[in-house]
């Protein structure tokens, strides 16, 4: 905590020692630009099933404030609700809020924590009636190149069932108890760049702190901090070259319970059943231990996914201490405004970008092995930056493990 509190004493002092380094703001860093949203998209997730989703947004409605919803039909079932931007002084106090609830979750559990794991080596833990809510408050100074922020977040679910990669069921959970979480983060983020949204020269700079207080008796009390470094260097006429260093470690304040029998009767699993195979029952034992390993050391953000190590699926490497290092060309292709309006979509295109990257990661509970082995990703993505503030992603990376495509809204490694 006190290592926390001085980095953030520096974070504070540095604007005035790098007066010459701060790029001058390229435009206004609110939004008022209305544009609207509606995509529908089919699903299909093993041993969930098939159906439709319908994505909406509408962005600058209400001055600054932004409204993204989703509602899924069909086997899974759900809804979400998230409101961005609220002013509660303008420019200056910001509040987000965030709601989602699914009758169904399917999670790509592995067997292993860290970096040893084989790529077929999971199974996918089903969790029934996932609810996810919270709320951010952050405070903007200085044409928001510094920012403070305080988060509480909400996790609540039972276990359902654990299953093969097919989705074939390898056993049902029977009076689950429900597991509820809690993510309590407070964090600065000190921001030299040309612009807040989207920056192509310049530094910028976030620490945070988390702090995961147990909810339930049984559980582990442990704290993160997450630092998160970018630095834009630009290129020719408009071209940015991103270097990004991130690293994250966990402390355990507390160890939660690390009796697998007792974690199988709380989840509703029994993996000595004579019903399974050996083969299930290490399996069904490996989802449990990974419970084990999480109450023992705690966890920080995986890798793979949506953001760093993007040739892997979400979830894929786990564990309490993380390094992560990449480096991204962006070539910015169209640098012209262009209104659009498709009825299924209405804004104004100011940006057209395509990017290269590199990145490598590594994640373990040792932190001593943290460098022994690493994954790597390399690709090719594609935005396209709009007037209202969003900015779209498609990616395709490469990397140990074949190909992995990501279409998301923002930039990658930003922490939120």
């Amino acid at each position: 905590m006190y290592r926390f509190l001085a980095i953030v004493l520096l974070l504070l002092a540095a604007p005035a020692q790098a007066e010459l380094q701060i790029a001058e703001r390229r435009k206004p860093q609110f939004f008022t630009d209305a544009g609207y949203y509606v995509v529908p998209s089919f699903y299909s997730i093993p041993g969930i099933g098939e159906g439709v989703i319908v994505v909406a947004a509408t962005t600058n409605y209400n001055g600054y404030s932004d409204l993204y919803g989703f509602a899924s039909t069909g086997d899974l079932t759900g809804m979400g609700l998230f409101s961005t931007e609220n002013h509660l002084i303008e420019k200056q106090l910001i509040i987000d809020f965030a709601l989602q609830n699914f009758n169904k979750a399917s999670i790509q559990r592995f067997k292993e924590r860290g970096m040893v794991s084989a790529e077929d080596d999971y199974i996918l833990a089903e969790l029934d009636n996932a609810l996810f809510y919270g709320s951010r408050l952050t405070y903007t100074l200085y044409e928001r190149r510094l920012e403070f922020y305080g988060m509480v977040f909400d996790n609540e679910s039972k276990a359902g069932a654990i299953r093969n990669p097919d989705g074939s069921i390898l056993q049902t959970a029977e009076n689950a108890e429900l597991n509820k979480t809690r993510s309590i983060t407070i964090g600065s983020r000190l921001d030299l760049t040309d612009d807040y949204s989207d920056p192509r020269q310049g530094l910028r700079v976030e620490l945070s702190f988390w702090h995961s207080p147990p909810r339930e008796e049984n559980a582990v009390d442990f704290n993160i901090i997450d630092l998160n470094i970018t630095q834009y260097i630009p290129l020719a006429k408009n071209d940015t070259l991103v270097l990004n260093y991130f690293q994250a470690d966990s402390r355990v304040n507390r160890q939660g319970e690390t009796d697998a029998a007792v974690l199988q009767a709380n989840q509703g699993f029994d993996c000595s059943s004579p019903v399974l195979t050996p083969s299930q029952q290490q399996d069904c034992n490996s989802y449990i231990n990974s419970t084990v390993a999480h109450n023992t050391y705690g966890s920080v953000g995986a890798l793979g996914g949506l953001s760093r190590l993007r040739s892997y699926p979400g979830g894929r490497f786990e564990g309490s201490h993380a390094r992560f290092y990449g480096i991204e060309y962006r070539w910015n292709i169209n640098d012209d405004d262009k209104p659009f309006d498709i009825f299924i979509a209405k804004d104004m295109r100011t940006l057209m970008q395509l990017a290269l990257f590199y990145e490598r990661g590594a994640i373990a509970d040792d932190k001593s092995e943290l460098w022994h082995q690493m994954a790597y990703s390399a690709g090719v993505g594609f935005r396209m930056v709009t007037s209202s503030g969003l900015v779209f992603r498609a990616d395709i990376a490469n990397g140990d493990e074949g190909f992995e495509v990501s279409v998301i809204i923002g930039y990658p490694w930003e922490v939120f």
